[in-house]
């Protein structure tokens, strides 16, 4: 027989070596530092020249322009001999330049070399060229280097003047570009590189020069600008084996900010005008299921991360359709869309099993309850029929879904929500019966103080209102204790027990001092009977809450 080896024992991940960490900073960072530092060197040199008038500022600029060039055909010979990475940062440093002279030579200089224009094309090439450079090398750095220098253009070439038309034809050009590359190229991160430059530009030009005689071609510009970034998850590749292993923060997260952004701005532009807001609100609803469509088409084989994209977009559709609602009515109808929004989000995240989506659906319900707890306080004029009393029966409806789905479907590490969705439910439901209880009485109020003598009246309704409390409070309390027993709860049990001896100190501490004869007694009484009950319920230890030690049953036992 061979001889048996030692067995071996996997240990988890080999410790981090220092030399890694040495490596990143040798190859990452400090080339990094290299090229801000040589960027500011070429700065100072050229101002340093300048200040000294060592050369005429023609000459400079070529200096500049051709050093620039060099530098980046130079740069080359480091990429053929495998250093890709020290390449592209000769490349940002040979681009860089290139941007200085250029804008030295339409904003430094007195008078300026070239016109404004001119150098604005010339940039406008540069960009171009590294673009083409980034395709045919594969550089995301190259593209992402040439973004940033795009997006600058417009802002060190400024001449204070309002261009509303050439400046957002230019940034849809360089939004146009950015979704070319995206058709061939898995460059997500230049998605956020292009709607940040974007907004940036948008608001800089909003906050300076923009009135109301401009509304209709900036919203032609904003609607441009929201479909351009909309069409991101179509227009990018999504073959399995190349890109698309799992969902993609990009793909998930950028539609819901573009579509919130651009309706603010839409917002901004319309906030007096609620009617054409709701078009505008459900236009992007049709157009977002529209792109919906588009996406499942295109994708021919459809992974888990591919259903989670198309049914975002219909969430999203869903979201706009339940803000064109209370556009329309009125803003309390704003927290029942929330509402339904979060309820469609919940039901997409069961569907797929993204936990991506269960957090955005948390904080649509978290938003919606606070809305209603918080700011839907206004008094009503109908007994249970009126809409705060319905936004109430909404979210409880939407909080009893959750508890019943989570005993399903819920992940074990997340059964602790779903029992504080039961508490928020019950809570809830005390709340909105007692707001109808104060809003019932206040009414009777309002209009015994249309008469004369109503000090003792005032009285006699408070007293009421305070026992109305109580009663509901005392009620609901024997309800979730029957709930409990029948369901088997000790949650809903204790919820009752908590609520209960609230109750109770309520009646001993304040009813007592406050309540007529008469109520005082139906209060103790009603009180009494209810807690004789439960005991009773708990005596019979009906849940065999009691422990008994095991053993072996006699004959005649269960009689």
């Amino acid at each position: 027989m061979p001889p048996i080896p030692p067995p071996t024992f996997r240990s988890g991940a080999p410790p981090r070596d220092s030399s890694d960490l040495e490596g990143k900073i040798g190859k990452v960072w400090l080339n990094r530092i290299g090229i801000v530092a040589i960027l500011f060197g070429a700065a100072y040199f050229l101002k340093y020249a300048f200040d000294k008038d060592w050369i005429h500022p023609n000459a400079r600029v070529a200096i500049g322009m051709i050093a620039g060039i060099g530098i980046v055909i130079w740069s080359d010979v480091f990429r053929r001999k495998n250093y890709a990475a020290f390449s592209y940062s000769l490349k940002a440093v040979g681009i860089g330049i290139m941007y200085l002279s250029l804008w030295a030579a339409a904003q430094f200089f007195s008078p300026p070399l070239i016109p404004v224009s001119a150098a604005f094309i010339a940039m406008l090439v540069v960009t171009a060229a590294t673009i083409v450079l980034a395709l045919t090398q594969d550089a995301e750095l190259l593209a992402f280097y040439a973004l940033i220098g795009g997006f600058l253009t417009p802002a060190s070439l400024s001449t204070g003047q309002n261009h509303e038309l050439a400046l957002f034809v230019y940034v849809g050009v360089l939004d146009l570009a950015v979704l070319a590359m995206a058709a061939f190229k898995p460059w997500r991160r230049l998605f956020w590189a292009s709607f940040a430059g974007t907004q940036v530009l948008y608001i800089g030009w909003s906050l300076n020069y923009y009135t109301y005689s401009q509304r209709t071609l900036t919203v032609l510009f904003t609607l441009a600008f929201g479909a351009m970034f909309a069409l991101i998850p179509v227009v990018t590749p999504h073959d399995k084996s190349r890109l698309y292993k799992g969902p993609s923060v990009t793909l998930t997260l950028l539609p819901f900010i573009n579509a919130g952004t651009v309706f603010l701005c839409l917002f901004a532009m319309y906030e007096n005008e609620k009617a054409t807001l709701t078009w505008y609100a459900l236009g992007m609803a049709a157009a977002y299921l529209l792109l919906a469509s588009l996406f499942k088409y295109r994708t021919s084989a459809p992974t888990t991360a591919t259903t989670v994209i198309n049914l975002l977009h219909v969430a999203i559709a869903i979201g706009f359709i339940t803000i064109a609602i209370p556009l329309k009515l009125d803003s309390r109808w704003i927290t029942i869309g929330w509402l339904i929004e979060s309820a469609a989000l919940l039901w997409i995240a069961v569907s797929t099993k993204v936990d991506l989506v269960r957090i955005f659906a948390g904080c649509t319900l978290t938003l919606a309850i606070i809305r209603l707890v918080i700011i839907d306080t206004h008094q009503t004029e109908h007994l249970l029929l009126n809409v705060r009393f319905l936004t109430y029966l909404v979210a409880i409806a939407i909080l009893g879904g959750i508890v019943w789905a989570g005993e399903r479907y819920a992940y074990k590490q997340e059964m602790p929500l779903i029992k504080m969705s039961a508490v928020a439910l019950n809570v809830l439901a005390l709340i909105a019966l007692t707001l109808e209880a104060a809003d019932y009485f206040q009414r009777i109020r309002d209009h015994v103080t249309t008469q004369g003598d109503y000090g003792p009246l005032l009285r006699q309704i408070d007293i009421s209102q305070n026992f109305s409390w109580s009663a509901i409070w005392l009620v609901y309390g024997a309800f979730l204790m029957a709930v409990g027993f029948w369901k088997k709860s000790a949650l809903v049990r204790w919820q009752a027990l908590v609520l209960i001896a609230f109750t109770i100190g309520k009646v001993f501490i304040y009813d007592t001092s406050q309540l007529e004869k008469g109520l005082r007694i139906l209060s103790f009484v009603a009180l009494g009977v209810v807690l004789l009950g439960i005991s009773f319920v708990y005596q019979r230890d009906w849940l065999k809450l009691s422990v008994r030690p095991a053993s072996k049953p006699t004959p005649g036992a269960s009689a």
